[in-house]
C-alpha cells in the first residue's frame, strides 16, 4: 500500500506527544484508577508508557513485544507476541495499565488484554492509547484523540539509521 499524502495524515509532534501523554495520565487519575504496573506495548507504546508512568508516579513499568505492522497500512494477519515474553507471575493481584500508541484494528490490545486476563491473578486491566481509530474492535478505556487517518508518530516517521559510508 502506498503511503497517503501528508495532507491526509495525522501528524503528532514531540511536543504534542508530551501533551497527549500528560492528558491521558490525567484521564486515568481523574477516573480514580491507580495502576500498580504500566505495561508498554513495544515498540510504539514504549514512549507513551514511560511518559504516563512518570506522570502517574508509577515506578513499575514492563513491556511486551508485539509485532503487527509490516509497513504503511500493511499488517500481519494477526498480531504476534515476540520473545521475550513477560514473566506473568509479576502480574499477581496487580492493577495493570496497558499503553500503546494507537488502537487501529484493536487486535494488539485485544491480544495483550487477553494475555493479562488469562493469568487469572490480575486484579484489573485497563488500556490507554494516544489515538483510536473508529473501526477498532477494542475500545480503549482512555484515549487522547480519534482519527481515521494514517498517523505519523515522531519516533517512527524517519527511516532507520544506517551506518555511515566511509569516504576514501
Amino acid at each position: 500500500m502506498e503511503a497517503p499524502p501528508l495532507s491526509e495524515r495525522e501528524i503528532l509532534t514531540w511536543e504534542m506527544n508530551g501533551q497527549a501523554c500528560r492528558e491521558l495520565a490525567q484521564q486515568v487519575a481523574d477516573d480514580g484508577f491507580v495502576p500498580d504496573i504500566i505495561l508498554g506495548i513495544a515498540r510504539g507504546g514504549l514512549i507513551p508508557a514511560g511518559a504516563i508512568a512518570y506522570a502517574l508516579d508509577c515506578k513499575l513499568m514492563i513491556s511486551l513485544n508485539v509485532a503487527f505492522y509490516t509497513g504503511v497500512g500493511e499488517t500481519l494477519a494477526e498480531p504476534v507476541m515476540l520473545p521475550s515474553l513477560l514473566e506473568s507471575s509479576g502480574l499477581h493481584d496487580q492493577k495493570v495499565l496497558v499503553v500503546d500508541d494507537v488502537a487501529d484494528s484493536g487486535k494488539t490490545l485485544a491480544l495483550v488484554d487477553e494475555f493479562c486476563e488469562q493469568q487469572g491473578r490480575v486484579a484489573e486491566v485497563r488500556n490507554a492509547v494516544i489515538y483510536r481509530k473508529p473501526h477498532t474492535i477494542t475500545v480503549p478505556d482512555y484515549c487522547w484523540r480519534s482519527t481515521d487517518k494514517w498517523i505519523n508518530f515522531p519516533w517512527s516517521v524517519e527511516p532507520p539509521v544506517t551506518p555511515a559510508i566511509p569516504t576514501a
